[in-house]
């Protein structure tokens, strides 16, 4: 054995040796109950990030189960990740002066995915690098034709049964990103602005968004409100503008903000949009989903929100419409979770699934233990407090890459549908189906859409084809994409193939889910509604949930911080077993994971602490002139008062280990065993061992000591394990990967 512990040499060997004996691919066994573990999907062209490095926790149970015996399935995955990939394409298309609106959107779409194909490959070959014993055999991607056709599936029965349906709803708008997202998908910070105290003529009012007065369709006070009780029923004037407006009371109404007069834009606001839908009120838009003003505010229409903000305030100041200003107001802003912009709240028609009786069913699955959530105590009241209080999930999304939404629109049942195109010269083209008959074939219609907005009452149909009702062949699919969460919430059924596979006969419910607690809501608790809407088993039996990689300061990992830790160079420079170690050591269940370089390399060390004791053993060996014979209770062995409390500290250790694993407290595991082979062997025995007269019984003893805290360790530092195994064990039958469980 060379002097220390090269992972460089012996890393690539190993997992070529592990793959190829087909170690990570499971026999079903009717006659054994089967573990099985469905990799969070990672985002199939990005390289991982040192979060995606705590995929450790499920390798260390998947070679766990494999050495007690259980046919053990891992199933990796790799997703489209939908906006997020169109977000980073669109960055690389403004560095060349471009922008997806300078393409129809099937170019746009094949654009991504030949950028994507280039890359679809680097982080499985990463997670190569971490040693995950993933059965790649069985590896799928989220744009696979099957798992699209299964979602299309899903999304039909939704419909059928009466859980789908279109409306036109206030929604977090990206103008950036181009999209809606769900409340969830959206980040508040605290922001320092302004208040805007204006006068409508009578009666004033105080709002942060001067630039949206031109959709204003009332002023509301609260009815308990004394000062403005003689107003309600009256007429306000915009300012600005010759138009009036009713003043309405409302509860809602907060009187102590602001002058206690609140003007009323239910198109771009979500408590306005409650207001105006219980007083009967009209909706007028003035922010169009580019960000711009509309036509409605006269000669601000298309500014962008900022311009046109510093520009009607100008001019409300000129005409003495502007009171004063609060310079100092902080309030709280929605932004986009991808880019940062802040979010338009504005009206828009988009596809819903009704959830109420779905989520019914999986809070029912945990409360009666079918499923477990591990940490109970920290999680589980989290799990019942979103899907109680869960709102219809909105599953559109306005972009090109993820699959489209399988309904079709009859452009001439739905003549007022927008349209926006290339036409066959290049040009870009907005305006109606009614505007456009005229000037475009449907053909050309087709091939140059970018995108549709239909009204949420417009008939569609689910399939291809001449329309269901007046039998015309001008159809046109609807551009929105799924939400990528309405993908991979099916992602246990899709890749186990759902429902006559064999495989998701055998390892359906799956064993566990690991993975980040801040997507609970967003994927797992989706995994759990759909799971057994279809299948009518929950996909898990335990649910564990691990917390966020930080740094040494408790800081998240953040390029601005100048904190973030590439898992690959660290495994360049140390070896993967040492990143691995540290990643679950001194972590609490769910707790904040410390990561940073002086622990990762004091984790090296630990593995140059195990390679000495396999030298040291070697040495013996050599010395005596002959390989020692492991000791056994079989064998005829004169042991003394040392050896036999080394065994009896190693029969509770390992009984420690199992319990631990078998409770997921990995920190708790790797601490002991730390301890175990640091101190009580190396720094111990191997020293008493080196006095001794009777050096055989005592090498023995130790190599006995030493193998089973091999098989112990290897879940979590598997190269170097496996490597000593296959130098020393020269009578092993199998590689250590194969090797038996120790009993308790």
């Amino acid at each position: 054995m060379e002097k220390i512990f090269n992972h460089k040499s012996c890393e690539e060997p190993l997992y070529k040796m592990w793959e190829n004996g087909g170690y990570f691919t499971p026999k079903i066994d009717p006659n054994k109950d089967p573990y099985c573990i469905i990799l969070p999907l990672p985002n199939a062209s990005n390289p991982i990030h040192v979060g995606n490095a705590l995929f450790t926790i499920q390798d260390i149970l998947i070679r766990y189960h494999r050495m007690k015996g259980d046919p053990t399935l891992w199933l990796p995955g790799g997703d489209h990740a939908g906006i997020e990939t169109q977000f980073v394409f669109e960055k690389l298309l403004a560095k060349e002066g471009k922008s997806r609106f300078d393409f129809d959107r099937k170019s746009l779409y094949q654009m991504i995915w030949d950028h994507t194909q280039k890359y679809k490959d680097v982080n499985k070959d990463q997670m190569k690098r971490l040693g995950f014993s993933l059965d790649w055999t069985r590896y799928h991607y989220s744009l696979e034709p099957e798992i699209v056709e299964k979602v299309f599936e899903t999304f039909r029965k939704l419909n059928n049964d009466g859980l789908v349906y279109r409306d036109n709803r206030m929604v977090n708008y990206c103008t950036k990103c181009g999209t809606a997202f769900a409340d969830l998908e959206v980040d508040y910070a605290e922001q320092e602005g302004a208040l805007y105290y204006l006068d409508y003529k009578g009666i004033q009012i105080a709002t942060t968004r001067p630039e949206t007065i031109f959709a204003d369709v009332a002023l509301a006070v609260n009815p308990k409100d004394k000062r403005y009780k003689a107003l309600v029923g009256k007429a306000a004037q915009i300012p600005l503008t010759e138009r009036t407006i009713p003043i309405i009371a409302d509860s809602a109404v907060d009187p102590a903000f602001g002058t206690g007069a609140l003007k009323i834009t239910p198109s771009h606001d979500p408590n306005d949009f409650e207001i105006a839908k219980r007083h009967n009120l009209p909706f007028i838009e003035v922010i169009n989903r580019f960000g711009k003003l509309t036509d409605v505010a006269g000669k601000f229409a298309n500014l962008n929100v900022k311009q046109a903000r510093e520009a009607v305030v100008k001019e409300l100041l000129g005409g003495g419409f502007l009171v004063k200003v609060d310079e100092n107001y902080n309030h709280r802003v929605g932004l986009c979770y991808r880019c940062g912009t802040t979010i338009e709240p504005r009206l828009s028609s988009q596809w819903y699934v009704k959830t109420k009786t779905l989520a019914e069913k999986a809070i029912k699955a945990v409360k009666s233990g079918e499923t477990k959530i591990f940490p109970k105590k920290r999680f589980e009241k989290m799990y019942f407090d979103w899907l109680e209080n869960i709102n219809d999930w909105n599953i559109s999304r306005q972009i090109v890459w993820g699959p489209r939404i399988p309904a079709w629109y009859c452009l001439d049942c739905n003549p007022a549908i927008l349209i926006s195109l290339i036409s066959p010269d290049g040009v870009r083209v907005s305006g109606t189906y009614n505007e456009l008959r005229d000037k475009f074939s449907i053909e050309a219609i087709r091939e140059g859409v970018q995108s549709l907005i239909a009204s949420k009452d417009a008939l569609y149909q689910l399939e291809s084809g001449a329309c269901i009702k007046c039998k015309g062949n001008n159809t046109i699919q609807e551009t929105d994409t799924f939400d990528t969460w309405f993908l991979s919430g099916q992602w246990p059924l899709s890749t186990l193939g759902f429902s006559e596979s064999a495989d998701f006969k055998y390892f359906y419910p799956t064993t566990v889910i690991d993975t980040l607690w801040d997507i609970l809501f967003f994927w797992v608790a989706r995994m759990m509604m759909l799971g057994i809407y279809l299948a009518k088993k929950p996909p898990f039996k335990t649910i564990h949930l691990h917390a966020r990689v930080v740094d040494e300061k408790g800081r998240k990992m953040s390029k601005r911080w100048g904190n973030v830790i590439d898992p690959i160079e660290m495994v360049e420079k140390y070896g993967a077993d040492a990143l691995r170690f540290t990643l679950v050591f001194g972590v609490a269940p769910a707790g904040d994971v410390f990561v940073s370089e002086d622990k990762i390399r004091a984790m090296r060390n630990f593995a140059n602490k195990i390679w000495n004791i396999g030298r040291f053993i070697e040495w013996q060996e050599e010395r005596l002139g002959k390989s020692v014979v492991e000791y056994s209770q079989n064998g005829a062995f004169k042991l003394t008062q040392p050896d036999l409390k080394l065994l009896k500290q190693l029969k509770a250790l390992t009984g420690e280990i199992t319990k631990a694993l078998d409770n997921y407290h990995f920190s708790r595991a790797s601490e002991a065993l730390y301890e175990f082979i640091w101190h009580t062997l190396a720094d111990k025995f191997v020293e008493e061992v080196k006095g001794r007269s009777d050096i055989e019984t005592g090498v023995s003893v130790l190599k006995h000591a030493y193998f089973t805290c091999l098989i112990l360790l290897h879940p979590f530092m598997p190269y170097v394990t496996e490597e000593v195994w296959g130098k020393l064990n020269k009578d092993a039958k199998v590689p250590l990967i194969m090797a038996l469980w120790p009993s308790i």
